[in-house]
């Protein structure tokens, strides 16, 4: 019996799922990028909110509660529909399965994976300074400025484990032709630093650094309130 298209898509993002796991237990695996790089092009950037509600294991309403908030992400397909990012459905799947693992019944998975995004975008600050040190960089406007200010979290709470995501994320884009070979290779060289190197890097304020911010493997690594706040100090 052939395979529906929402049945496809559900299968794939079970596998890409699946991928990221193994992505976490074996990092330095090249081959695991590629895979995933082809399944995510076949699944696209963003599916269906019923789908989303499906793989999370969670209710139309319960999803459209945390959407209506402006706690979880969204964007808009080319009919108008308002569709979920993968990247972020990836992030809430691994937290819904942490509770599950924990032997939580209850109905709303979500709530403490959202609350918590939302705490830490309350405790969170954001350099509202004008990024430049004198040597000629004028951090290309609002864009420059949002780009420094959203790394200067991430290097903060710059962990191991987030460095083998970007590295694996660096791979998948370039298989994925997304991200320019030069850029590819220099966050490479920076992700291979050591941790208070690599903190050092992303908040540096040069052109370089400037270029690899706007082309950053960490992107999606924040809740949607922390960048909520970061794109309103920015503007």
């Amino acid at each position: 019996m052939p395979v529906s298209l929402n049945e496809r898509r559900s299968a794939l993002l079970d596998d890409i799922a699946r991928l990221r796991r193994v992505q976490l237990r074996v990092p330095e695996d090249r081959d695991v990028a590629t895979v995933k790089a082809n399944l995510e092009k076949e699944l696209g950037e963003t599916v269906s909110r019923r789908l989303a509600g499906r793989f999370l294991g969670v209710s139309h309403t319960a999803l459209g509660k945390w959407i209506k908030s402006g706690d979880l992400p969204v964007v808009f397909n080319r009919k108008g529909r308002v569709e979920i990012p993968v990247s972020a459905l990836l992030d809430l799947h691994e937290a819904v399965e942490a509770e599950r693992s924990h032997g939580s019944r209850s109905r709303h998975l979500l709530e403490p994976a959202m609350i918590e995004g939302r705490e830490r975008a309350r405790r969170m600050t954001v350099d509202r300074t004008e990024p430049g040190s004198g040597d000629g960089f004028d951090g290309h406007g609002p864009a420059g400025r949002r780009g420094l200010a959203f790394h200067q979290v991430i290097a903060k709470r710059l962990t191991r484990r987030m460095v083998d995501e970007a590295r694996q994320r660096v791979w998948t884009l370039r298989y994925a032709g997304k991200l320019d070979p030069r850029y590819a290779d220099e966050w490479e060289r920076v992700l291979g630093e050591p941790l208070d190197n690599i903190r050092q890097a992303l908040v540096a304020e040069d052109q370089l650094s400037q270029d690899l911010r706007q082309n950053s493997p960490f992107a999606g690594m924040l809740s949607e309130p922390e960048r909520r706040k970061i794109l309103e100090a920015t503007r």
